[in-house]
């Protein structure tokens, strides 16, 4: 397998599980050194499982005020500069809009928009300084379209496109892309769960592919963002959804 990632420092956060862990294995088998960080502590032991030598897991709540500075700066003494940052801890927590308790607004609010821009701001600094870096945000295709129950989470991963296009103007003349990637459901264990059933069998009927995003898909998109060619694409979203928002 080609190691376009030798040399390359990464930070993914929500590393334990899903598409962040997905991306973990993806970058780390192309040559990537890996921090992964996770609220769980299961994050230590798989990052030490990875693919290749020197990865390094940290057990650490994103919503905690010093986590972000404190994450990169264990990332820099163990390994050096980040080059690259994945975003991708987060939660939904659906309800009614009229029912939404102001405590899991908040909750959603801070790990899925604050948390990414504490994160993006502590290695941005680093980055611009040492004049290059990725950073990739997960929104999602709730960014762009509303969703039953999905107030909170929709509302903060709007808010992420947002982020995204505010860090890319600033950044860019200093070498730093910034992207968002906004997949559909992704085949995670999580998204198999939430999907299940005849809610998911209609959702897939309603995306003209037919089906739901599978985690190496999404690994790969971010993957290519992450890499040298990438260098001329910064600002975006991109959606993974299979054509949904198309129609």
């Amino acid at each position: 397998m080609e190691q376009q990632f030798e040399g390359k420092i990464a930070i993914i956060t929500g590393a334990a599980s899903g598409i962040g862990y997905t991306v973990a294995h993806h970058l780390a088998s192309r040559g990537a050194r890996v921090i992964g960080v996770d609220l769980s502590e299961s994050v230590v032991a798989l990052m030490a499982e990875l693919p290749g030598k020197g990865h390094h897991g940290i057990a650490r709540n994103l919503t905690e005020p010093e986590a972000a500075s404190e994450i990169v700066a264990e990332a820099i003494r163990v390994a050096g500069t980040p080059h690259i940052l994945i975003n991708s801890a987060g939660v939904a927590l659906l309800d009614p809009a009229v029912d939404v308790p102001a405590a899991r607004w908040q909750a959603t609010i801070d790990i899925n928009l604050s948390a990414s821009f504490y994160m993006a701001q502590a290695a941005g600094r680093v980055m611009v300084e040492a004049g290059y870096g990725r950073i990739i945000n997960l929104a999602s295709q709730a960014a762009v379209i509303g969703l039953d129950q999905h107030a909170a989470y929709c509302a903060s991963k709007a808010a992420i496109i947002g982020l995204t296009h505010v860090l890319s103007l600033e950044w860019a003349p200093r070498g730093v892309t910034v992207n968002a990637v906004s997949p559909t459901v992704v085949e995670t264990p999580l998204g198999k769960k939430a999907w299940a059933g005849e809610k998911g069998e209609k959702a897939k009927r309603e995306i003209p592919v037919g089906r739901f995003a599978q985690p190496e898909e999404v690994a790969s998109l971010i993957g290519y963002l992450a890499s040298g060619d990438a260098a001329m694409i910064t600002g975006s979203n991109v959606l993974i959804d299979g054509g949904f928002t198309t129609v």
